[in-house]
């Protein structure tokens, strides 16, 4: 196992998974905040040490697709707000190059590929989270998202009150710092919804002016984009009234060829029902397609 520990935080890799710890109440709120991540060896792309005159820092890139706040900032949040950074010091040079050396060989030896992901392999942010910026305030129960209005928010934001939706009904998310002149945002676009407006008037949009990040708004933003993928990825429902394990069933029955095929059925039908893995209902309505079949031979 090999570990750094700086006063940033503690990075540890066991050959698996590079665990990172976020240090004390210096480290930026949004890395402590997030908490404490288990990074696998499959999410990441690659792993470099950057020096500098007072020391350095390991930089971690994950691959595309893997990690929900990753693809939400798309590398816009840096410095020491990227939880992927550790700023170290000059007397831990040597433990860094040395960590990243290991990670490296581990990447190579696994050949692990530094193209996109097919899916998420880090979680997302955990929740319930919530978020405070500029005109707003954001939060996530993991099934409904919510905006509220502070002060500051436009009339049109304050006339139309708070906003809430249901995670089915988004199409995306997206997130942005403040730059410049314009305002960093953490939009929410529906599903049928009318087209994006300027962010501080958008009411399915919290904005904001002054704080660069917008406070940990992008930790909601990850929250909700891990689980709209999951969302997405879930298999369709079956019927009103019919379980998969059901339609299944039924699909057997269908295959039967002989009465006492159809009457040892029964028997296994009895028994599912017994230990409880049949519903009544689903054993009713299985049942009477095997009679049917019974009666129609």
């Amino acid at each position: 196992m090999t570990e750094i520990l700086v006063p940033e935080g503690a990075w540890t890799f066991d050959g698996e998974v590079l665990r990172i710890v976020p240090g004390g109440d210096d480290v930026h709120e949004l890395r402590r905040t997030l908490g404490e991540l288990a990074v696998p060896l499959a999410a990441i792309g690659g792993v470099s040490f950057e020096p500098s005159r007072k020391g350095g820092g390991v930089q971690l890139r994950l691959r595309p697709g893997a990690d929900p706040l990753t693809d939400v900032v798309a590398g816009r949040l840096t410095g020491s707000a990227d939880p992927y950074r550790l700023a170290v010091p000059k007397d831990r040079t040597g433990a860094a190059e040395y960590l990243v050396d290991e990670v490296r060989t581990a990447l190579m030896l696994e050949q692990v590929p530094n193209g996109p992901a097919e899916a998420f392999l880090l979680p997302g942010p955990a929740v319930p989270v919530s978020a405070s910026a500029g005109d707003g305030t954001v939060s996530f129960d993991g099934e409904r998202i919510r905006l509220e209005w502070t002060l500051f928010a436009a009339s049109g934001k304050e006339s139309a009150g708070p906003q809430a939706f249901s995670l089915p009904d988004v199409e995306g998310v997206e997130w942005a710092p403040q730059h410049g002149l314009g305002y960093g945002f953490l939009r929410f676009r529906l599903k049928g919804g009318p087209p994006a407006r300027a962010p501080e008037k958008d009411v399915h949009c919290l904005a904001w002016g002054v704080q660069r990040y917008g406070g940990t708004t992008a930790l909601v933003a990850a929250a909700v984009l891990a689980r709209l993928a999951r969302l997405r990825a879930e298999p369709p429902a079956p019927p009103a009234g019919q379980s998969g394990g059901q339609d299944a069933l039924l699909r057997r029955v269908a295959e039967l060829e002989s009465h006492d095929t159809v009457i040892r059925r029964l028997g296994e039908l009895g028994e599912l029902h017994r230990s409880g893995v049949l519903t009544d209902d689903e054993f009713t309505a299985a049942k009477r397609s095997l009679l049917r079949r019974l009666e129609d031979g």
